[in-house]
């Protein structure tokens, strides 16, 4: 299931039924899940977890040394959970001791072409990058996100789970589970309906939401104001918990 040509270091835990195509390079200590397949041409760079069923296509690049000035050569990681697609000439840089050694990418996301991930992201299940979105280090994705191509996060920003940054979009702060962000410079456009839509979320939940993001960011309030608000006149679904929880942990701010 390995081709001739490829170089696989003797470190390497490689489960019996991998595939790795041709002239691919695999260093030490890398593990790689039962179920994967690398394409030709890819590149795995020591200390690189690869969990089962993932799909590296050709000429990724995963696992390089991360591009900052605090990295000092220590020991530090990259790992890909269960179910992830990476195509075509995807970077993923491993993590620093400085922002916690590991950049980590959860179960059956799908990188697509060209996607950046810098280091120490820790990337949630299910999300989304279209082809050329871009991390910068110390990025938190929450779980099913969608990044559209071309976009650019700042370092240390965040977006929750379930929200949806628009192509070409900059991204200099938090962008708030559950909503839609796009622009230039990014700013909210309303609450992620569809795509809260079509992961089951109940009308009921999608109600309140909505009820939510009006106050906070639609009326003229500051945001402890609409908080408040929030809290007293909206019913505390887990959603709309988790949506304020969110927005009072920001450090960099959220996006308006």
């Amino acid at each position: 299931m390995i081709h001739p040509t490829a170089i696989i270091d003797s470190k390497a835990e490689i489960d019996a039924d991998v595939e790795i195509g041709a002239y691919s390079i695999v260093g030490e200590n890398v593990v790689i899940g039962s179920g994967t397949t690398i394409g030709s041409h890819a590149v795995i760079e020591p200390y690189v977890t690869i969990e089962p069923d993932c799909k590296i296509f050709q000429y990724a690049a995963i696992g390089a040394i991360p591009q900052s000035l605090k990295f000092n050569g220590e020991v530090s990681s990259v790992k890909i959970s269960r179910g992830t697609i990476v195509r075509e000439f995807v970077t993923i840089h491993r993590g620093t001791e400085f922002g916690g050694g590991v950049t980590e990418i959860g179960e059956d996301c799908f990188l697509m072409s060209y996607t950046h991930i810098a280091h120490d992201c820790i990337i949630g299940r299910g999300v989304v990058m279209a082809n050329n979105a871009t991390l910068a280090g110390h990025i938190t994705i929450g779980d099913h996100a969608t990044i559209g191509g071309l976009a650019a996060i700042h370092q240390f920003a965040r977006s929750g789970e379930y929200a949806f940054i628009g192509g070409m979009t900059g991204v200099p702060k938090d962008v708030p589970p559950y909503v839609l962000a796009a622009g230039e410079r990014a700013s909210l456009r309303g609450l992620n309906t569809i795509g809260l839509m079509r992961h089951g979320f109940t009308k009921e939940a999608v109600k309140e939401l909505k009820k939510a993001y009006r106050i906070i960011f639609r009326i003229g309030l500051t945001l402890n104001e609409g908080i408040e608000r929030v809290n007293a006149q909206v019913e505390q679904i887990p959603e709309v918990v988790n949506f304020l929880k969110f927005i009072k942990s920001s450090e960099r701010g959220i996006t308006r």
